[in-house]
């Protein structure tokens, strides 16, 4: 057996982004579980600096919305502005995608039966692997959540977590970034 062989069906740092949808000031307050969506995003996106993860970011009409949540805003300065639904087709995911070589997005944010749906199909129409962090998306309702990460499946996007990502994307305890990561996934 080849012990370098990797399914195509796991994570790839090298061939895999993190998109952040709209966690927005104003949108946070009434989704289920915020404290926790905004935690285990910010561990993603110090663990894609890391390792070298492209990462960007979406806000949907900020002047009503709001800018990103902190630390997110910090991490992300200049997001990509939408009015549209769908984040799919932003200017910084098509330049990252080409840039280097992207076959798979990781998403997370909110909310999951409106932007994070969206975006995930139209990823997916474009033939991108799309990885949904089940416990990095959130909604105001709990019936839109699940009805959602069920749909979301249905159509071909994989639900994972925030520490299986971690894990898939260190790949080896004897990654030279292990211990770090180890680190990020013990605060969870």
């Amino acid at each position: 057996m080849d012990p370098t062989f990797r399914s195509s069906r796991l994570i790839d740092r090298t061939g895999s982004g993190l998109l952040v949808v709209d966690l927005q000031t104003k949108l946070l307050p009434g989704i289920d579980g915020s404290p926790q969506i905004i935690a285990n995003t910010d561990r993603l996106c110090r663990a894609a600096e890391l390792l070298s993860v492209p990462r960007t970011a979406t806000v949907q009409y900020p002047q009503g919305l709001g800018p990103l949540a902190s630390p997110l805003a910090e991490r992300f300065p200049t997001p990509d502005e939408k009015l549209a639904f769908s984040g799919a087709g932003c200017e910084s995911i098509a330049q990252l995608t080409a840039a280097h070589g992207l076959s798979q997005w990781i998403v997370v944010g909110i909310e999951t039966h409106i932007c994070v749906l969206q975006t995930t199909l139209d990823l997916l129409a474009r033939q991108i692997d799309v990885f949904v962090v089940a416990d990095a998306v959130g909604a105001r309702g709990a019936r839109d959540h699940q009805i959602a990460l069920d749909r979301m499946q249905s159509e071909g996007a994989t639900l994972v977590t925030t520490e299986s990502v971690l894990f898939e994307w260190c790949q080896t305890a004897a990654d030279p970034n292990f211990k770090q990561i180890s680190a990020i996934v013990r605060e969870g």
